[in-house]
């Protein structure tokens, strides 16, 4: 029985979920309700009320940002990259959607008993090579083992420092209505290759993870002297949740049309076999990128130019009703809400 003075105290609904489900990592409604009722509830402060990839906070000389984040994807190996590239990409990339350059990393491993020597040296490795190509040092960590049995071969948890160069406000609040909603490439592939790689299912042809960093395209809009409004990159939950996350935070209508929204044809097949949504399926090196419609084309140009956001597209636009919902419009002309899931598409996803 749940201890009554914690039942009294804490605001998510003891009674309906007393236990953690899977689904409260998944990216939807549930992580949502835990993050903002639990967490947000004990940690309340400015910096959590910004609902962004990280906090940006002013420093001696400088205006830095970090984060954190971690990572339980099975399997450890996937087309594409690895638990060890994730998680570098994965946190440099919430350091890029704040805007700021990324410049240190910090890794924390839990490791199985019984994992093979091999196995986390070319996790480590693979690690260290993304860590220098993201031009990022992993400068301290910890190391803990658990039992054989009690863990899933390895995880990993890091934190990131950055450094902010500029002067915008890039968060959900800076979200107006006439922004652009610019998307920065196909998406889909980080999910269904990590599916097709846990369940051997055999796609005819090969789906790879676009796991990748973003700062390399966030710096050359910035570079570009364009007004960047907000950034999200688009994991757990893919473009959907992203949509409906921003437009709730925002205070916004967010209308994106499904025509203009690019899905590799193998990638669109796979979700179909499969009975996914490609809009939310988790990606690791897409973004979507919020501007004033006078930018739109210059901002195209500019993420065109860069090999990680050479398919940029304009997806849609930024309105000011109906209020805090994203809306598709479909190829036949119909509309539907983005919503946030309900349960869990791809457990173990990053």
């Amino acid at each position: 029985m749940a201890d009554q003075s914690f039942s009294l105290a804490c605001p998510i609904p003891i009674a309906e979920y007393p236990e953690v489900q899977m689904a409260h990592g998944g990216g939807g409604r549930l992580m949502r309700a835990l993050i903002e009722k639990m967490f947000m509830a004990a940690f309340r402060n400015p910096f959590l009320e910004a609902r962004h990839d990280g906090a940006v906070f002013p420093s001696p000389g400088k205006t830095l940002a970090t984060t954190t984040d971690a990572f339980v994807v099975r399997p450890l190996f996937f087309p594409g990259g690895n638990i060890g590239t994730l998680a570098v990409h994965g946190t440099v990339n919430d350091l890029a959607m704040c805007g700021a350059r990324p410049v240190y990393l910090t890794a924390a491993f839990v490791l199985e008993e019984g994992l093979p020597m091999e196995t986390l040296w070319r996790v480590a490795a693979a690690m260290g090579e993304a860590a220098r190509e993201a031009g990022v040092a992993i400068v301290s960590g910890d190391t803990k083992v658990v039992e054989r049995g009690k863990g899933d071969g390895v995880y990993i948890a890091t934190a990131g420092v950055g450094v902010v160069e500029h002067r915008l406000d890039i968060a959900p609040r800076a979200v107006r209505p006439g922004d652009a909603v610019i998307l920065s490439g196909d998406i889909g592939r980080h999910g269904m290759a990590v599916l097709g790689a846990r369940e051997s299912l055999g796609f005819e042809s090969s789906i790879e993870s676009d796991c990748a960093p973003l700062w390399p395209a966030v710096d050359s809009l910035l570079r570009a002297g364009l007004e960047v409004h907000c950034l999200r990159d688009l994991t757990r939950g893919g473009l959907a949740t992203a949509a409906a996350e921003i437009a709730a935070d925002a205070g916004v209508a967010i209308r994106v049309a499904e025509r203009t929204i690019p899905v590799r044809e193998d990638v669109g097949g796979a979700c179909e076999l499969l009975g996914l949504d490609p809009l939310y399926v988790a990606n690791e090196g897409r973004f979507v990128a919020f501007v004033p419609r006078s930018q739109a084309a210059r901002a195209l140009e500019v993420l065109r130019g860069v090999p990680v956001s050479a398919g940029a597209v304009e997806i849609g636009a930024v309105a000011p009703a109906p209020q805090g919902m994203a809306v598709l419009e479909s190829a036949i002309g119909s509309e539907r809400v983005l919503d946030l899931l309900s349960g869990e598409q791809l457990p173990r996803i990053c």
